[in-house]
């Protein structure tokens, strides 16, 4: 009986566990509707107190604890200036801190002095008319961890979707909401001096890849050549230019072949030539010296007919007529 009690007792305390965290997260915006849209931003400019990280975004938290725990009644921002998709988490910069003073008030010196004594800075957010807006309700510290995963998918999708130039992306967290906004203008102004000098930075680096990227011939860095030079470090000038050089003759291989082909073949046609020249000239002599020899024969043939003729009498005109057919048809035929 007393195991069955027990047995019970246990079920009741498990469904009570699984009620209360279900509450809890219910209460925390679980399944809160997250409602985007494109208006007028949450706060006009504002002075804060701040400090730049680098890091992924979840790590922030203890940046939060140090902020709030300096001015507890002051609202916290953040903001996130690179997208986790297309920058390396570890690469990824934000700023965190507290709302000193919002619109034309001035901050509280004491409290100013109180943030720069630990390390924090002071930089004044722009004012804009427009921005991509939406609020996440913050009823419990796990508030702030429900909010990122069900706001900025939302967010990212309804930026995508109406091809809208919004960033960085900027979380105000006051005693009961937090509130998001994404600015659609004058963006580089929400850029604290640390994010500058790095966008400043990265541009050089940039420009001197595009420069280096072209060798020392002119050849551009999207050529076959200078492609094979691209992945070698910079400091490494001879290494690329070896790479470089060693791509030229490799691709310049084909066309030599095709060079000393056409060589071989012209070779081939001036020796032919050549041969059917010399072949053809000999044949040439060779019957020169033929038709020599047969206008001699020839000739001593006519000599010899000739004193025949003169020895045949006058009476046998046949047989002259005759003697002289021949005589016509074998100088026919020399000639």
């Amino acid at each position: 009986m007393s195991d069955l009690v027990l047995l019970l007792l246990i079920i009741v305390l498990l469904v009570c566990l699984v009620v209360t965290v279900g509450g809890l997260l219910l209460y925390s915006g679980l399944f809160t509707e997250v409602v985007i849209k494109t208006g007028p931003p949450p706060i006009r400019n504002v002075t804060i107190a701040y400090k730049f990280k680098e890091g992924p975004y979840k790590e922030c938290g203890a940046a939060y604890t140090e902020t709030c725990s300096i001015g507890p009644k002051l609202n916290s921002i953040a903001v996130f200036y690179d997208c986790p998709k297309e920058r390396p988490p570890e690469k990824c910069r934000y700023v965190v801190g507290s709302v000193l003073c919002e619109g034309e008030e001035k901050p509280d010196e004491d409290l100013q002095k109180l943030y720069e004594k630990f390390g924090f800075k002071v930089f004044s957010l722009p004012e804009v008319s427009h921005a991509v807006t939406t609020n996440f309700p913050c009823t419990t510290p796990l508030s702030h961890i429900l909010g990122p995963y069900r706001v900025y998918p939302e967010l990212s999708s309804y930026i995508e979707e109406r091809k809208l130039c919004a960033f960085p992306t900027i979380e105000i967290c006051t005693s009961d909401i937090i509130k998001y906004m994404v600015p659609l203008s004058r963006q580089t102004d929400f850029f604290v001096p640390e994010m500058k000098e790095e966008a400043r930075t990265e541009v050089k680096e940039d420009d001197s890849d595009e420069d280096r990227g072209t060798d020392i011939t002119g050849a551009d860095s999207h050529s076959d050549v200078s492609s094979v030079s691209g992945g070698v470090p910079w400091d490494s000038r001879e290494t690329s230019l070896a790479a470089s050089t060693a791509a030229s003759l490799a691709s310049s291989l084909p066309l030599r072949e095709a060079l000393d082909a056409n060589e071989d073949s012209k070779l081939r046609d001036h020796s032919d030539r050549g041969s059917s020249e010399s072949v053809g000239s000999g044949s040439s002599f060779e019957e020169l010296d033929m038709d020599q020899e047969e206008r001699e024969h020839g000739e001593e043939r006519g000599e010899a007919e000739g004193g025949e003729e003169e020895g045949i009498p006058e009476g046998e005109d046949g047989k002259v007529g005759l003697l002289a057919e021949e005589k016509e048809r074998f100088g026919h035929g020399e000639e």
